[in-house]
């Protein structure tokens, strides 16, 4: 029988909480979510958008093994009261930490973060006990749960670092202390809360400050502002800095790529060793996310070509370019590259890229359906116009647009490319759902809060082409 992840002993000593009911009580996860609660989890009342205490009943009334509260009143069961919840999350997650001898490694970026994140874990997970952040659990209350859910016996670990503003990833960084900290790009991501490229650069160069004596840094060696993150790099209590590069000489270096609908594939340079590798993921920006993933692994201590046979099994996640096959209900199918979980300028030019290396069909058109982008700041709309360029250098046959900011781009376009515009996700799913042939390649790239991800969900699994009157 496997061990408790907490015994209820062990989560008052962490917290310094005080145990109110049964005292004996264990449990093998942490929960902060009713809806995706498991019975024998801790469930942990967050003040956040909603007050976690309201739920606490129904935490219990699902079969959590206790509830960490501030106000032992707040519902019926077995409790651990603390002062604050979320700062008692986060005393649990360092002592997970504290009393694991996994290798931590920590990932930000502006782009590529959550996929290279997912791809280590996979790797991680063909080696031996692995821990990692599940979905984008990267900002103030996601590191913490991560850690907090990390099993004693875990040997290695991978956490992803999110901000908004400066001085976000430092306070993460400080609770992961990671062996291995690693940037994958920087891009005009928050540049509205932070002002320029400098400064994101510099925001996500804080994920270096936590590292562990004798850590390795990790950072892209064909951006822009590699000599600025190598200085903080250098800045840092890292023994070792890794370079990452498609173009450039690089101590991991992709040295060919080939990608398309059945994958990816070509060979990686890792500090010597040429390795082959083949991943069932597609894009463009799988070179540089590959070379960040061979990075990481190598700052773990793994082999390369052990690397290579983990990756094997590795595909995109919905909604981060995953490609998928849909059937017309009138005959035929054409291919859906649901790239709609997020996007900013960079992550946007690199999965037109991806769309124009695609072949379409016999009969089948390149097709971009574009949701806006935000947090640009005061330059959005020429952000927005300014894809216009990759979209033609791509052979890019029809382009949709949805939102207000879109029509920017919309507008940059010349008309034989204008196949519509809609001010929501809902009127541009419209226009495609009756347009779209058999052979066609439809790609959807927008920021979440374009709402592309809910019209790609519709497509995928063929509901938007349900034309039955009511």
């Amino acid at each position: 029988m496997s061990e408790p992840l907490w015994t209820a002993r062990q989560a008052m000593a962490a917290t310094g909480g005080e145990l109110v009911g049964g005292t004996d009580w264990t449990c093998n996860g942490v929960s902060i979510d009713t809806r995706s609660l498991v019975p024998g989890d801790l469930f942990v009342a967050l003040k956040d958008v909603r007050d976690g205490h309201d739920f606490v009943p129904d935490a219990m009334a699902r079969g959590a093994a206790a509830s960490l509260v501030e106000r032992a009143d707040a519902g019926p069961g077995n409790a651990l009261k603390t002062l604050d919840s979320l700062d008692a999350l986060r005393a649990l997650g360092a002592a997970a930490r504290d009393r694991s001898d996994a290798i931590r490694v920590a990932v930000t970026g502006s782009v590529g973060k959550t996929s290279v994140k997912e791809a280590i874990a996979a790797v991680f997970r063909a080696m031996g006990p692995a821990h990692w952040s599940v979905k984008s659990y990267n900002n103030h209350w996601g590191v913490p749960l991560t850690l907090a859910r990390m099993p004693a016996k875990t040997e290695r670990a991978v956490f992803e670092l999110g901000m908004n503003h400066a001085g976000e990833i430092r306070d993460l960084v400080a609770l992961v202390q990671p062996h291995v900290a690693m940037i994958t790009r920087i891009a005009p991501a928050h540049l509205e809360n932070l002002g320029s490229m400098e400064a994101i650069a510099d925001a996500k160069s804080e994920i270096f400050e936590g590292l562990e004596l004798d850590g390795v840094a990790i950072y892209p060696g064909d951006d822009d502002f590699a000599a600025r993150l190598a200085k903080h790099a250098q800045q840092s209590c890292a023994a070792f800095l890794l370079e990452f590069g498609i173009e450039k000489a690089a101590a991991i270096r992709v040295e060919s790529f080939e990608t398309g609908v059945e994958g990816s594939r070509g060979i990686v340079d890792v500090l010597g060793v040429r390795v082959p590798f083949h991943l069932a993921a597609s894009g463009a920006h799988w070179a540089w996310n590959v070379g960040a993933i061979f990075a990481a692994c190598a700052g773990a201590g793994l082999d390369a070509k052990n690397v290579a046979e983990a990756l094997a099994g590795v595909d995109a996640e919905r909604g981060r370019g995953q490609a998928v096959t849909v059937e017309l209900p009138g005959g035929g199918h054409f291919t859906l590259l649901d790239d709609a979980y997020n996007a900013n300028p960079t992550s946007m030019r690199a999965a037109i890229s991806s769309l124009g290396a695609i072949k379409p069909g016999a009969g089948g058109r390149r097709i971009a359906v574009l949701g806006e982008m935000f947090e640009l700041g005061p330059t959005s709309q020429e952000l927005h116009a300014g894809l216009a360029a990759p979209l033609l250098d791509a052979n890019i046959d029809h382009v949709y647009t949805s939102g207000a900011l879109m029509k920017a781009l919309h507008d940059a376009l010349p008309s034989a490319m204008q196949a519509g515009y809609a001010r929501d996700a809902a009127g541009v799913l419209e226009m495609i759902k009756t347009a779209i042939e058999p052979g066609d390649v439809v790609m959807l790239k927008g920021s979440n809060a374009s709402g592309l991800h809910r019209v790609a969900a519709v497509l995928a699994d063929g509901s938007a082409f349900d034309l039955t009157e009511a």
